[in-house]
């Protein structure tokens, strides 16, 4: 069974003369021939706002992609840092000496050996934060971790590059080793 256009299905029924639909199909015909003549183009309102709202989609999920991705980025970094911690990390004394250092203005405590305590002030250690811990790493893994995220290293000596000048005063006198500062 054929369908029918609307127009035929007016006059079918009987709603509209064949008059008013030979005037109306005229008129339409007239119409664009004048738009051709003229070169006019219709301004399709309902086509504009549907362009409108297209682009402004395309641009609404542009920025939940790079949000997205930003996340992705930052998740990547995290276990990065998570994995060079747990590979380096040096095993700790639980009863050697106490080193104190400030961590967001509070005063925190990790037990290592002298050893560790001289070459973290030396800077040949650094302390990195570790989830809700604190763990020794060499100063090597210490400059990887703070090239991913500077906040996790909590205490790192970068040694100086100067030498001692030949004018101190106080370069014949040697200090203590039993002096804890």
């Amino acid at each position: 069974m054929a369908k029918l256009s609307l127009q035929e299905q007016l006059l079918k029924s009987g709603l509209v003369s064949a008059a008013k639909a030979k005037s109306v199909n005229s008129d339409k015909r007239k119409q664009t021939q004048q738009q051709r003549k003229n070169k006019v183009e219709v301004i399709d309102e309902a086509k504009e706002l549907a362009q409108k709202a297209q682009a402004e989609k395309i641009e609404r999920d542009r920025e939940l992609n790079q949000l997205r991705q930003q996340q992705e980025e930052q998740k990547q970094l995290a276990a990065q840092i998570k994995q060079i911690i747990e590979l380096n990390r040096l095993p700790r004394d639980a009863e050697g000496l106490a080193y104190n250092f400030t961590d967001d203005n509070k005063v925190k405590r990790l037990y290592v050996t002298a050893a560790m305590r001289d070459q973290i002030a030396e800077g040949r250690l650094a302390i990195v934060k570790f989830g809700s811990q604190y763990e020794v790493v060499s100063a090597e893994v210490a400059k990887k971790v703070q090239s991913r995220d500077a906040a996790n290293v909590i205490v790192f000596n970068e040694p100086d590059k100067t030498e001692h000048s030949i004018d101190d005063a106080y370069a014949a006198y040697q200090v203590p080793d039993d002096l804890i500062w």
